[in-house]
């Protein structure tokens, strides 16, 4: 599924939910390397813990603490006899939680350096074209002449989506499978993008953040702040 017209999803605030879990009330955790999926009351549990772990992977939280004492929490929890007051867990989830917005600042103001040095550099380049809006592309391919997009048409395109480093974040590509968008359902960059391409052409675009996802992409593959490439090719005009 493609995350081009996927708005940016607003994370339930971290203390919120890890406090909600002190409602849980079940039988003790037992550990499931290889839950029984056909089972379903397993089933509920799994979908449980992928939706928690969801959740915590968009606030970029899981991969930074310590699984063992998590689950450990969280069996206590379920066993009615957690090992610290609620008062000390408000703390500690409080001192945890302003020291990732700290961190998050300080990565948003990294990656957002990052990306204006990187399109200040890429603008320098031959064949590379810089819009007003500081969208800047390279033809790599045009179709015949014809008309362009407007913003009350969709169009059927393939397209591979990276990072600045190269890694793939989305790819219709990779899936085999165009997609089509709207116009004005896609991010900034694309539908200025859009309404200068026509039919056959395949151009490579260089994608501010603030076309782009901004501080909130909706994917943990997009860190805040990204500059994203994307090469397009128009296929259709509907």
């Amino acid at each position: 599924m493609s995350i081009l017209n996927s708005p940016p999803r607003k994370p339930l605030p971290l203390l919120a939910m890890l406090a909600a879990l002190s409602l849980l009330h079940s039988t003790p955790l037992q550990a499931q390397p290889t839950p029984d999926l056909q089972d379903e009351d397993q089933r509920v549990a799994y979908a449980l813990g992928v939706s928690i772990g969801q959740n915590l992977m968009r606030q970029q939280v899981i991969g930074n603490i310590d699984m063992d004492a998590f689950l450990a929490g969280m069996r206590d929890v379920a066993e009615g006899d957690p090992r610290l007051s609620r008062a000390e867990i408000m703390g500690i989830l409080q001192a945890y939680q302003e020291r990732l917005q700290m961190e998050g600042e300080a990565l948003r103001r990294e990656n957002l350096a990052a990306s204006e040095a990187f399109l200040a550099d890429n603008a320098t380049r031959r064949g590379v074209t810089v819009l007003e809006s500081g969208l800047q592309y390279e033809v790599l391919k045009s179709g015949p002449a014809g008309p362009t997009a407007g913003l009350n048409n969709s169009v059927l395109a393939h397209y591979h989506g990276t990072l600045a480093d190269g890694s793939v974040f989305d790819s219709s590509v990779e899936r085999g499978q165009p997609a089509e968008f709207g116009v004005t359902q896609v991010i900034a960059g694309w539908t200025e993008a859009l309404q200068l391409m026509k039919v056959g052409d395949k151009w490579r675009l260089y994608i501010p953040p603030d076309m782009a996802y901004g501080e909130n992409p909706p994917t943990p593959a997009i860190p805040p702040n990204s500059m994203l490439i994307f090469e397009v090719e128009v296929l259709q005009i509907n």
